[in-house]
């Protein structure tokens, strides 16, 4: 397979990621506002997604080939992969119960930032200020979407919060998973790191809906299989597929992508209304992941060559 084709079925992939990845928030949205809880509602998706993506890694080839782990191997997956992520759907779902889907996308579109300055230090060069520029404008972003709540508006401080929190969780995430990824296939990691989350989340989802109980009628358990058969098995075996053959921030410029279509599944299944806000701060995040993730000068020279 030539490079050029190899990399237009990632971004197929990577696309169908977007799409899948923006009905799952919105369907988590919906369960948190009619009854589950956040922990709960996260914690069990990513430990039956974990448990269902293994055992199509065990018992078929349709994901490539399933070696052992060394035991150092699972002692990383543990920490690198599912403490990171399970400490990222706790932000994640807690921002989706708080305020609205497409406020929670933004913040994890502006994830790409992050992880740009995560992967470097700052130097005097070019390359560092346009990282660094890029995320001046995505906090320039994250502020419009702060301001309404900080004016007493109908969002939540407590929910965008959150969201920021998430967004730099996920980051983290992704880093950790390109490490893990050197040794271990993509999809094993997602497999691994999602069904160590759930275990890791088990005990305070217990807790959490010892009180209250769960909701196990038709729409909820519906709602529920979608986000884990196609906004977490599907989704995430791809993403850490081309979290294998691209760098992170590569990967996560389609980030860009998942709050419209979030914005646009919450508008038509939630009622919820696309704001100027969200166009304000839209236009601010992705402007900052495209300064930092496109080397212009490159690109100038390629045009005045051609």
């Amino acid at each position: 397979m030539s490079e050029k084709k190899g990399d237009s079925i990632i971004v197929g992939n990577l696309l169908l990621v977007v799409l899948l990845w923006g009905g799952n928030n919105v369907g988590t949205r919906w369960l948190l506002v009619h009854g589950w809880q956040p922990i709960w509602t996260g914690g069990m998706r990513f430990l039956l997604a974990g448990l269902m993506l293994l055992a199509v890694l065990r018992f078929t080839g349709w994901l490539g080939r399933f070696p052992p782990l060394a035991r150092e191997q699972r002692r990383q997956l543990w920490l690198r992969g599912g403490l990171s992520l399970a400490v990222y759907v706790v932000a994640f779902c807690w921002a989706l119960k708080l305020t609205a889907a497409a406020h929670v996308a933004l913040y994890i579109g502006a994830s790409p930032v992050w992880s740009l300055v995560m992967e470097g230090r700052p130097q005097r060069n070019w390359a560092s200020a346009r990282r660094y520029a890029a995320a001046l404008l995505a906090l320039a972003g994250v502020l419009v979407l702060f301001w309404p709540a900080l004016k007493g508006a109908s969002f939540s401080l407590a929910g965008e919060l959150c969201g920021l929190f998430a967004s730099f969780g996920w980051a983290v995430f992704n880093i950790q998973g390109r490490v893990l990824a050197r040794e271990i296939s993509g999809v094993e990691v997602a497999a691994h790191s999602m069904w160590m989350s759930g275990v890791l989340l088990l005990p305070l989802s217990l807790v959490e809906i010892w009180p209250h109980g769960v909701v196990l009628d038709a729409p909820h358990l519906g709602v529920q299989g979608f986000n884990i058969l196609l906004g977490s098995v599907v989704p995430y075996a791809l993403w850490n597929s081309a979290l294998r053959h691209w760098q992170t921030s590569r990967v996560m410029l389609f980030n860009n992508a998942i709050p419209l279509s979030t914005a646009v599944w919450a508008h038509f299944c939630l009622g919820e209304a696309i704001t100027s806000t969200f166009w304000a701060a839209m236009t601010l995040i992705v402007a900052g992941v495209l300064l930092g993730q496109i080397d212009w000068a490159k690109m100038f020279r390629q045009s005045e060559s051609s």
